[in-house]
Order: C-alpha cells, then structure tokens, then sequence
C-alpha cells in the first residue's frame, strides 16, 4: 500500500470517526441549547406578565426582573441552593419540558467531551503500538477493552437521543409528534444496543484450516536433521512439526492450527513443495534458515498472542458493520484497527529484513536473492493460470491439472517480455505478514539481481534439492492437487451460475444448480416465487423479469414486512414502483431476503458479465 494511500484512508477514518462520534450529540446538543433558549424566553415574558397583573411594587419588581435577568428558567434545573427550590420546582419540576432539555442538554455535554477523550485516546493507544511487541500487545488488549466498553456506551446514548429526538423535535417545532416515528426510532436503537452487547460476547469463527499434511521423521530424516542443526546454529529450539502443502510460500507459526482435519499446537514449519521443486539446496536452506529465525526473534511468539485478540477485534468490526445502526461504532474501531495495522505492517517489515539478513549471513546473499526471485516468478505465474482457469466460460470436468500447465510453462514465462514487468511489483507470498517488495528486501541482504539475471535464474533447473528427501512428496502432491482442484472447480461452476444467461441447456443446468426456483410461502395462501429468471408476486401468475426491475429496496414491518419494487424505463409496467406486502414472511424473513438478495445479485452479475 502506497503512503499516499495511507495517508488518505487514515484521513478518511478520522473523518468518519469523528463524524459517527460526534453527529447525534452535537445535534442534540445544539437542539437543546436552542429549545431552552427559546423556553427562557416564553418562561420569562409569562413570569414578567404575571408580575405585571400582580402589580408588585416597583423596587420588588425591579428585583425579581434582575433575578430572572441573571437566572434564567433554564439554570433553574441545575440551581442546589434551598433558597431557590420555589422556583425550581415551578419552571423546572421533575420530568418537565426545561428539565428534559436540561437533563439531554447534560448527556449531550457529556458525550462529546467523552467522545472527543475517546478519540485521544485512541491515537495515544495506537501510538504506543509503534514502540515495540510488548507494547503492541498492550496496545490491543486496552485498546479493545476501551473500544469494546465505549461502543456499546455510544450506541446505548446516541440510540437514547435518536428516540428522544423522534418526540421532541417535532413536537417542538410542529408542536405534534408521530408515533410511529417514535416506535421506528425505539426498535432501531433497541435492537443496535442489543447487537452490541451480544456482539461483545460472540465468539469469533474458528480459523480454516489450512492444507497440508505432516511430514515424521521417517519420512523426511534427512530434512529433519538438517532443520535441527540449522536451529542449533541460530541458537533456538528447532520446529516440533514438519508441514508440507502445495501453497506457494513457507512460513513458520506457534498459533494453534488445524492442518487438514488435525489440530496442531507448537512450533510449526510449513514446506511448499512446489516451491522445492524449483528451488536447489542452497536457495531452500536459504529460505528455510529465514523461516527459522522468525523462531529465534520472537516473531511467532508474538503473532501467537496477538492473533487470538485481532480475530476477536475483527470479529466485532465485522458485527458491527453488519448491525445497521451499530455502524457508528465501526468507524471508530476501525480508526484504532488501521493504526494498529500500521504499526503491524512497519513491525512485519522489520521482522522479514531481519530474517533475510540472518539467512544471508548463515547461508550466502546469493542463496536467499535467489530464492526470493523464484518464488516470486513462481508465485505470479501461477496466480496468472489460475486466473486465466478461472475466466474460462467453460466448466472444468475432470483433472484440471494446474500444477502441470505451471510447470510446463514457467520458463516459457520466464523468457517472455511481460516477465520482467510483472517481477517489479511482484512479492513474495506469505499467510500471515505483509512482506516487503522484493526489489527492497534484495538490497537489503547487500545483493540485488538485474532484470537480466531474471529469466536465467528462474529457468536454471535445480542439481539437488530437499524435495528427494521427503519419500512421501509425490503422494501429498497428488492428494492434496486433487483436492485443491475439486475446490477450484466448483468455486469456478459457482461463478459461471452468476455469469451464465443461460443461454444452453447445459448453462441453464449449472445455474440451476445454485439457483434453484424457490418458493415462501405467505398468509392467505399466497407465494413468492424466486427464480433467475424473476419472481412471481403474490397474486399473480405473471413473471416479472429481473430485466424489468431497477432496484429493490425491503422494510421490516409491524404488521407485514413491504418490498418495493421499483420498474426500470424501458419497463412497460405501471406504476414504476410496486409496494408488495409480504404478510406471514417475519418466520423466514432472513432467508427470505438473502435468497432474494442473492438472485437479485446473479442477475446484476450476468448482465455485467455479457459483451454488449
């Protein structure tokens, strides 16, 4: 990510905090500065004029003139002093118009300069994850304790303010109010309170597990051995588990895994074994002593407890964006997440050039540029074939063979002229960090290839490598390729059911497939039908082409929940929007929209996806 993009989205955040902290209260606040100020006036004509009928002398109505003057009706509600009880409890006796406004007018106050101390202290916890790794776990458990604490609280008061506003504004200004506005305003923030508090106490989804298989001792011993005395050499235990996959990266872990249907706890090297194939013995050492020094620096220690504590942290983000209302508090934590993020990312840099470093010195400069130049190259065109597999407007039937077309055509890439354009903003893959650009991480060990160098090193075919000592290679490959490949192919079917028209019977059975003609059931015997083609409305036996309908727009309701169906131009029905009820849907009223929702989305997607 680019400064200048940083600089915008850390930008942009703030804004949004700061508009979602500070929106309803300064509102509130200045509605309530407005309406006693407005009270003062009324209170003070009526109490001069009942003066007026009393025909006070003048000296006590002078005085009593400079103490409404200096105490206006509205300080009434915050005056102790025994001596003004009387008129207290005439112009502001408890749950009155002046001692509502006076007591929102108090709450509003308060939330702005706890939201505005909110914010500081944001940045403040923030900062202190640029320091260093203890201070970055402090950072996110006090930042997520505060954040988790004072978002519920935001919502709670600004959900308080929105109801109370729905009455007073408008019996204010129009001296009316409107109930349902009331009752609309009440649910809404109702249920953002409750989303928040649960949200605080649900438990984040369990990680996926990740594809690979164990590699023992008996199947690797070479290996093995040599993984223990690089670990000797740099001083730090060597890995309890030896896992090996198709991915194209390495990396090594102490957070819990599960590796295919096995859960793993310690330390853990993941090996690609694509990648060994095309790596020799030094580049592979180079690589490996690297993945072991994150071991030695304390770099997987640390991401092993700040992993657990991000996933709850994103898992909340991820809530509340999806609250409706509770989006106010998203805003604000993800200000928070996007300096911690920062802070990450300048960590994840060091810890790579580091380890890079430590690979360079034990192995060789050479080695380790190298292998960075490969599993770069090997990584991008990889990704390019199974874009390209991807896009294919064909289903994929039987063996794909994906690992075969990268190895077929690696070095005819490796020799093509966008070859070197892509290497210069390629990067070398990895599950966990962001890892600097290669061309940076090159210089840093003191050894960068030319473009020319490039091709040359890619293509070399490796004399020795590791992948001969794992006996078992060939059968993960095979296993764990066929899989891969099962996945690839139905997500791909998945995508042509959104792109076909159909236009064929065989198209039409794919999108049949995930779009099957779906049936609700409603009250008085009436249906919704939902197919790809379009829906059939209650009442009605007539199709309504999804072609027909310009936009969808659904309210929950009291009684019934209402769709409104609004018909494109080029539409020859009348009216342009239809209002359709859905009575006896609220039982099945989250299927109901997601499967709309969905046919809805596959629709905009083909028609996207058509040449016109």
């Amino acid at each position: 990510m680019q400064p200048n993009t940083l600089r915008k989205d850390f930008l942009k955040a703030s804004l949004f905090a700061a508009l979602s902290m500070f929106t309803v209260p300064l509102g509130t606040f200045l509605f309530t500065e407005h309406a006693q100020a407005n009270r003062d006036r009324v209170y003070t004509a009526s109490l001069e004029a009942s003066m007026d009928e009393a025909r006070l002398p003048v000296d006590q109505r002078q005085s009593q003139s400079a103490f409404l003057a200096a105490n206006p009706p509205s300080t009434a509600c915050g005056l102790d002093d025994p001596r003004f009880a009387d008129y207290r409890a005439m112009v502001c006796a408890e749950y009155s118009e002046l001692w509502q406004y006076h007591l929102v007018d108090q709450i509003a106050k308060a939330s702005l300069i706890g939201g505005a101390l909110v914010l500081l202290a944001i940045f403040g916890i923030g900062a202190l994850a640029f320091f260093n790794r203890r201070a970055q776990y402090l950072s996110l458990v006090t930042g997520w304790t505060l954040l988790r604490i004072t978002s519920a609280l935001q919502v709670a008061t600004q959900g308080a303010m929105l109801v109370w506003l729905s009455f007073w504004f408008t019996a204010f200004f129009f001296e009316s109010y409107y109930l349902k506005l009331i009752l609309i305003a009440a649910v809404i923030a109702g249920a953002a309170v409750l989303h928040a508090i649960v949200g605080i106490f649900k438990r984040a989804p369990p990680a996926a597990p990740i594809s690979g298989r164990f590699v023992t001792e008996e199947e690797a011993p070479q290996l093995w051995a040599h993984l223990r005395r690089c670990a000797e050499h740099l001083k730090t235990a060597p890995p309890q588990h030896l896992v090996a996959g198709i991915d194209a990266n390495f990396f090594v872990t102490e957070s819990p895994l599960t590796v295919g249907d096995r859960p793993s706890r310690g330390r853990l090297l993941y090996v690609s074994l694509p990648l060994l194939r095309v790596l020799d013995r030094a580049e592979a050492d180079a690589v490996l002593v690297h993945e072991l020094a994150h071991f030695r620096g304390g770099d997987t220690a640390s991401s092993a407890r700040l992993g657990p504590k991000l996933v709850e942290f994103d898992h909340y983000c991820a809530l509340m964006v999806r609250g409706g209302a509770t989006i106010v508090v998203y805003h604000v934590m993800y200000l928070y997440r996007l300096m911690f993020e920062l802070a990450l990312r300048r960590d994840s840099r060091e810890r790579e050039f580091r380890a890079d470093r430590v690979a360079s010195q034990v192995i060789s400069a050479r080695a380790i540029a190298q292998s960075l130049v490969k599993v770069a190259a090997y990584s991008t065109y990889r990704a390019q074939i199974e874009r390209q597999l991807f896009e294919q407007d064909s289903r994929h039937d039987g063996a794909i063979g994906i690992a075969g077309r990268v190895a077929a055509g690696l070095a005819p890439y490796a020799s093509s002229s966008q070859f070197v354009d892509s290497m210069k903003t390629a990067n070398v893959p990895h599950p966990f960090d962001s890892h600097p650009p290669l061309v940076d991480r090159m210089r840093n060990v003191g050894h960068v290839i030319t473009e020319q160098e490039f091709g040359p090193i890619v293509t070399s075919v490796p004399v020795e490598g590791w992948i001969s000592d794992i006996q078992v290679a060939a059968a993960i490959e095979a296993e764990l390729w066929a899989e891969y490949e099962r996945m690839f192919a139905a997500a791909h079917e998945n995508s042509l059911a959104y792109r076909f028209l159909p236009a064929t019977d065989e198209e039409r059975a794919v999108v049949l497939r995930y779009f099957p003609d779906t049936s609700f059931a409603l009250d008085r015997g009436e249906r919704f039908a939902i197919g790809y083609a379009g829906v059939h409305l209650p009442g009605s036996d007539e199709l309504v082409s999804w072609d027909d309908v310009a936009d969808l727009q659904y309210e929950d309701g009291m009684g019934a929940d209402v769709l409104s169906v609004r018909f494109s131009k080029h539409s020859e029905r009348s009216p342009k929007l239809q209002k359709v009820k859905l009575r006896g849907i609220s039982k099945r009223r989250q299927e109901f929209k997601e499967t709309l929702g969905r046919y809805w989305h596959r629709h905009r997607t083909m028609r996207q996806s058509i040449p016109r």
